[in-house]
């Protein structure tokens, strides 16, 4: 004796995808870490080129922070780490903080 028994699945899965968390990078202005300093580092580090590096380090200077960069946390800290490496190993006090964005 044969059954067929049919089976009609009508499940949908809803699967909701997040895109991670970004993070900015955020410089903070001191009166010790030279600019030029701060354009190299947001030129080799965080890849601007020279003129939105210097514009970034101005608007450090006047407003006392600004965003060297925005990244997924991982990157950001990574960044932030390598960045306040270079300045200590140069003797700068540099600040470096993160926020989500």
């Amino acid at each position: 004796m044969t059954t067929i028994t049919d089976i009609k699945l009508d499940e949908k899965i809803k699967i909701k995808v997040q895109e991670p968390k970004r993070w900015n990078v955020i410089f903070l202005n001191d009166d010790s870490t030279p600019m030029d300093f701060v354009i190299s580092l947001l030129t080799e580090v965080f890849k601007h080129t020279e003129e939105t590096a210097r514009d970034i380090t101005l608007q450090i200077h006047d407003q006392g922070s600004g965003v060297a960069g925005t990244y997924s946390f991982e990157i950001a800290e990574a960044k932030a780490v390598e960045s306040t490496n270079l300045a200590r190993g140069s003797g700068f006090p540099l600040q470096i903080k993160m926020e989500e964005e």
